[in-house]
């Protein structure tokens, strides 16, 4: 079932993190070059005249223990990524603030992305964290592995299943872990492709190097911004399109 999502760079300006008129944005969730860690209650602080509005999203990881997600969340966040693996005991929450440029209005703003990440294993232990996870959800990341071909398998599956769940309107991107270990490759890049005409769902890679810019995280970031706002203002379109029929039913 393909799903409408907007052709990239449509609804943002993809490649604004480079420009010169960005810097005043970005230098905010930086700190000597380096990603700044916000806490649940920090947020970017911009000067007086500047107004530069935030929006808020919940983003739950689905994914098999084992395929990167506790890695890939650090690495979206700048944090220091784990060398060994470990189960994530329990649900983890990791703030990550990105500016926005809509393409459109030029309007700039802040996406405060909150990523819930849950080990499988607790999943299956406990019952209530997985409705916790899903409450409010506006987007949902599939993780699979390159290294791990039933990893890749599974997707088709974990889809269905938010589709036919009260969380189906959800935003879904497709990400690949571990894409730069080639050597250890089970998911052919034909295979993808088919995937990706199949679901019409973005899929985007990502490796285990990291450099210090932003160009690694940003198609990423942009991907999951651009398709949250797209589907907002489907929604609020909805929404107004409804409220005018009814005024005009009203007015017979």
């Amino acid at each position: 079932m393909a799903a409408h999502l907007p052709p990239p760079g449509s609804v943002i300006v993809a490649d604004w993190h480079p420009c010169k008129e960005s810097k005043e944005y970005f230098n905010k969730i930086l700190h000597k070059k380096k990603r700044k860690n916000f806490g649940l209650l920090e947020s970017p602080v911009m000067p007086p005249q500047v107004t530069v509005d935030t929006v808020h999203y919940k983003i739950f990881i689905s994914g098999k223990s084992g395929v990167g997600k506790t890695a890939f969340v650090a690495r979206l966040a700048g944090l220091n990524i784990p060398n060994v693996h470990h189960e994530t005991t329990g649900i983890e929450t990791t703030v990550v603030y990105w500016p926005v440029k809509l393409r459109e209005s030029g309007r700039v703003l802040f996406f405060r992305l909150q990523f819930w990440d849950c080990g499988e294993n607790a999943l299956r232990r406990f019952d209530h964290l997985l409705p916790s996870c899903k409450e409010q959800v506006d987007a949902v990341l599939f993780l699979f592995s390159f290294t791990d071909r039933t990893s890749f398998d599974d997707l088709s599956t974990q889809i269905e299943k938010w589709n036919e769940s009260p969380h189906g309107s959800a935003v879904k991107v497709v990400i690949g872990t571990k894409f730069d270990l080639f050597m250890h490759c089970d998911v052919a890049q034909r295979d993808v492709q088919k995937f990706q005409e199949a679901w019409g769902l973005p899929v985007l890679r990502t490796g285990r190097e990291i450099s210090n810019g932003l160009g690694d995280i940003a198609p990423i970031l942009n991907c999951l911004s651009e398709n949250l706002w797209f589907q907002d203002c489907a929604t609020v379109g909805t929404a107004c399109q409804h409220s005018q029929q009814e005024t005009v039913i009203q007015e017979f």
